[in-house]
Order: structure tokens, then C-alpha cells, then sequence
């Protein structure tokens, strides 16, 4: 009787799709300021409306998309182009096995689906539930990612049909709002971390800026970031066990 109703209390517990999408309200307003950022830089590198769109759509990642427009303004190669995107979204495999635990016991076609719509700000969500001791399952996970998604994709067209009033987005500092963005995840993290984990991830972030620093004397500055990025994050993996 009590393995039953220990079971029922399981399963009532479990986060929900409406769950997931009360959760990423609080960075919507990241979501729409960047993309509609995005809209308007894509439409000053003389990219239309549809193919704006079409970008948010299948591109999905808002740093990968402001490089690709500032590389097709510079008339780049499709290789370069395709190259430098896959070495900026590399990260996403980082946060994808970081978050694979949670969801062994699904298969591998919804783990799919989970990880292809997994972003930084989404990542940083479902890392602050865990850190407060709560659970995370496919169903919430989706919750996150699909609101995100669709207001991301209607936020950069809306910034495309805008981008006409404002030819130079770079006077208003709307390159610099996915940075900012950045931040302000990290500061959230911070605040609901533990006091020994924070030492850790404060070491971490030292070890990684020294690396980036030192690597990027050696080689391009994007290729430095990976390479110190991927150390930081093995570091990371065998101090917290």
C-alpha cells in the first residue's frame, strides 16, 4: 500500500508542459529583445523578411545567426560560413551531455528532440531546477523549449520587418544584447548555487579565461574558446565526482 501510494505521489510530482512553460516566462523578455535584435541585424545585412525567418527556424541559435549575417555582409564563402557555424554551436553538445543523465530512460528519438531545441538560456533554466533539488523529465523540458522556440522565431521576424527604420543596429548596442543576456543567467546561477559549488565554477571560469587567454596566442580566438571550453568542462566532471 505504501509502495503504491509513494508511487502515485511520483507521478503527481512530475513537472508538467504547462510547468515548463510557466518556467521560461522569466527569460522571455531575453528571448524577444535578442531576437528582435537578430530581426534587425539580418535585415541591415540585406537579408529579407522570409529568409530572417527561415533562419530563426532552422539556425535556432542567436550567436550563430548574428555571425552568419555579419559573414554573408562580408561576402564569406558558404564553407566558412557552415564551418564557423559548426565551431560556434559546438557548445550544444557541452550542455546536451550535461543535461543526458536526466533523460536515460527515454528514447532516443524524444532525447532528440530535446537536445536539437536545447539553448543556452533553456540549459541555464533547467541547471537552476536541478540546483534547487527539483526534477526535470521530457515532458516539462519540452514545455521550456517549444515556448522558447516559437517566440524566439516570431521575435526575429518581427525584428526583420523593423530592421528598415534602423539601419545601423550597432549605434544602439543590439549586437551587445545576447551578451548581456549571457549575464544575466549567470548571475541567476550564481544565486541559487551552492557555497561549495560556487568555488568550484568560480575556479572553473578562472581556469577557462586563463586557457582561452593563453590558447588564443596560438591559434584563431573562436577555435581557443572550444578547446578551453571542453577542458574547463572535464575539469569540471572529475572535481564534482
Amino acid at each position: 500500500m505504501n509502495v503504491q501510494l509513494n508511487s502515485i505521489y511520483k507521478e503527481e510530482v512530475r513537472p508538467s508542459f504547462l510547468e515548463g512553460v510557466k518556467d521560461c516566462v522569466p527569460t522571455l523578455i531575453g528571448y524577444i529583445s535578442i531576437a528582435i535584435a537578430m530581426g534587425i541585424v539580418g535585415a541591415s545585412s540585406n537579408l529579407t523578411v522570409l529568409e530572417v525567418g527561415l533562419l530563426a527556424l532552422f539556425v535556432y541559435a542567436g550567436s550563430a545567426q548574428f555571425i552568419i549575417c555579419a559573414l554573408l555582409a562580408a561576402g564569406s564563402p558558404i564553407s566558412v560560413i557552415i564551418f564557423t557555424t559548426f565551431i560556434v554551436n559546438i557548445r550544444h553538445f557541452l550542455l546536451s551531455m550535461t543535461l543526458a543523465p536526466q533523460f536515460t530512460s527515454y528514447s532516443l528519438l524524444k532525447n532528440i528532440g530535446i537536445g536539437s531545441l536545447l539553448t543556452d538560456e533553456s540549459f541555464g533554466v533547467a541547471v537552476n531546477k536541478l540546483a534547487r533539488k527539483e526534477t526535470i523529465n521530457d515532458t516539462w523540458m519540452n514545455g521550456l523549449n517549444l515556448t522558447a522556440y516559437s517566440v524566439w522565431v516570431v521575435s526575429c521576424v518581427v525584428g526583420a520587418l523593423l530592421g528598415k527604420w534602423i539601419p545601423n543596429p550597432e549605434a544602439f548596442g543590439l549586437d551587445f544584447s545576447l551578451t548581456a543576456m549571457f549575464v544575466a543567467l549567470l548571475v541567476s546561477l550564481f544565486q541559487t548555487i551552492e557555497h561549495k559549488k560556487l568555488k568550484l565554477y568560480l575556479f572553473l571560469i578562472i581556469i577557462v579565461t586563463a586557457l582561452m587567454i593563453g590558447l588564443s596566442m596560438f591559434m584563431p580566438t573562436y577555435i581557443a574558446i572550444i578547446i578551453a571550453t571542453v577542458i574547463g568542462a572535464t575539469i569540471g566532471v572529475v572535481k564534482d565526482k
